[in-house]
């Protein structure tokens, strides 16, 4: 397996997936604990930078707290906030019809957006469990009427407790093909959320590495944003999938439990 743990651990800053990386569903994943304490011991600086749109930053904080690990919602980005920023620097002040959860529609208000499920700007649509054939008839309505479609993330799936589960992608895609319209994605792999999680660890890409685990997420994200890439096999992707891919994770780790001293497998 390819790995280098001692350049691993000199880098300055991380930016890390949350599911399938940290946690299944509510399930902590084996040395998260012991990685974010490693972290917090060697002054690192480091971004939980999650696809998923469902938990505002308060949330994912308090989600972790149960799980056993104290994190403060300042270590928090989502799609969800780079959802809503990326809208408020194209139409200040305009409206949006979701399909989402409270981490998304919060996001939206707090960027000045308002809910309109009659002639929206735009139909954005996230992970959520509000997902319907009725929501989905109405987006589709409204995406002929002239909404423009936007994607939090282009995830098909995510992990969970017992598998995996349809995501964002997989939501979105009946929208598109009914309407024959590309959604715009704002999660990773798109560069402008990975800009806005350097600029918050204040960071050179040199200082920088992502922990993800996902090939066609994560890991092309650091490869376009050229910083470190560490792919780990406690999600969604696994060894045999790496070969379908045209580019390469730096490091390949079975887990995060390997980064700590002490903690190699």
């Amino acid at each position: 397996m390819i790995k280098d743990l001692e350049h691993i651990r000199s880098k300055r800053a991380f930016i890390i997936d949350m599911d399938g990386v940290v946690y299944h569903g509510n399930q902590l994943l084996p040395g998260a604990l012991e990685f974010v304490e490693w972290l917090t011991v060697n002054h690192k600086a480091f971004l939980f930078l999650t696809n998923s749109s469902e938990r505002s930053p308060l949330e994912l904080s308090q989600k972790l707290s149960r799980l056993g690990i104290l994190v403060d919602p300042e270590h928090f980005y989502t799609s969800a906030l780079a959802t809503a920023g990326f809208l408020a620097s194209q139409k200040p002040g305009g409206s949006v019809y979701v399909i989402g959860e409270p981490g998304l529609i919060q996001a939206l208000y707090d960027a000045g957006f308002t809910m309109n499920n009659v002639n929206p700007d735009y139909v954005v649509v996230g992970e959520g469990r509000g997902y319907s054939l009725e929501a989905l008839e109405r987006a589709v309505k409204l995406v002929f009427g002239g909404a423009r479609l936007i994607g939090t993330n282009p995830d098909l799936t995510g992990p969970v407790e017992g598998g995996i589960v349809p995501a964002c992608g997989s939501l979105v895609a009946p929208i598109e093909l009914s309407t024959e319209t590309k959604a715009y994605f704002v999660g990773k792999p798109n560069p402008l959320i990975m800009r806005h999680g350097m600029r918050r660890l204040n960071a050179t890409r040199e200082e920088t590495a992502i922990i993800g685990d996902r090939m066609d997420t994560d890991i092309v994200a650091g490869v376009e944003s050229e910083i470190e890439t560490i792919l780990v096999l406690s999600g969604v992707t696994k060894m045999q999938d790496i070969p379908r891919f045209p580019y390469r994770p730096r490091h390949i780790l079975e887990g995060i439990f390997e980064i700590p001293p002490g903690k190699d497998a």
